[in-house]
């Protein structure tokens, strides 16, 4: 991968770790009753959930350049309609949708005072783990970024997961801490959300529609 993608990819991997989704609202929500350490940990615990979905992203991707064009194109199908739905809901959702949902979110997960800070790592855990849209965004999203001439597409396709969720850790330690000291100004909070999710919702469309155009690699 040359500079500029590279450049590219970690840009690309910050303004989607920077959209509201139901990570950030889990962060956010936490951050918002507890404080910012509170939102800091339930961060670490998303972020671990995420390496269990590279490791195994880049497990999927190893039998997939070893399998058959079709399972190639049914695998890229599915990625882009996933990547194109998600940019289309984020493109029409409502300016205050974010926020209510956020609300929302705090009350099914019963964050009080009485849940420590072990519970909190755990559930943002487990909520990413057992979330399989997770393993489909990694298995769309990143192998555009692996040039087709590279011999060890699985090691590629790990170290760039690596650094997607490495750049994605700061984002949501910012918004744990962005929304401890916004509590008493969600006017601000929605307004920005609302943005985010346009620019981010463009960005899904068009990724979407050149995975779908994508040519399956050589092997």
């Amino acid at each position: 991968m040359s500079m500029d993608q590279l450049l590219l990819f970690a840009a690309a991997g910050v303004l989607l770790n920077l959209t509201p989704g139901p990570d950030v609202l889990y962060i956010v929500t936490h951050a918002l009753r507890r404080g910012a350490r509170a939102g800091m940990v339930a961060a670490l615990g998303i972020t671990a959930g995420c390496f269990v979905h590279i490791v195994a992203a880049a497990v999927g991707v190893s039998a997939l350049m070893a399998a058959s064009a079709t399972a190639f194109t049914i695998l890229k199908w599915a990625g882009a309609a996933y990547l194109v739905y998600v940019g289309l809901r984020m493109l029409l959702a409502k300016g205050g949708s974010a926020m209510q949902l956020g609300a929302a979110s705090a009350d099914s997960t019963g964050a009080t005072g009485q849940n420590g800070m072990k519970t909190i790592f755990l559930r943002g855990f487990w909520t990413n783990v057992l979330n399989p849209k997770v393993a489909l965004f990694f298995l769309a999203f990143v192998p555009q970024f692996i040039a087709p001439g590279v011999e060890n597409k699985p090691l590629a396709f790990l170290l760039l997961g690596l650094l997607f969720n490495f750049n994605g850790l700061w984002v949501n330690l910012g918004w744990a801490a962005a929304a401890a000291w916004l509590a008493r100004r969600a006017g601000m909070v929605q307004t920005s959300m609302h943005w985010l999710d346009r620019v981010a919702g463009a960005m899904f469309v068009g990724f979407g529609i050149k995975l779908a155009l994508t040519a399956a690699p050589q092997a």
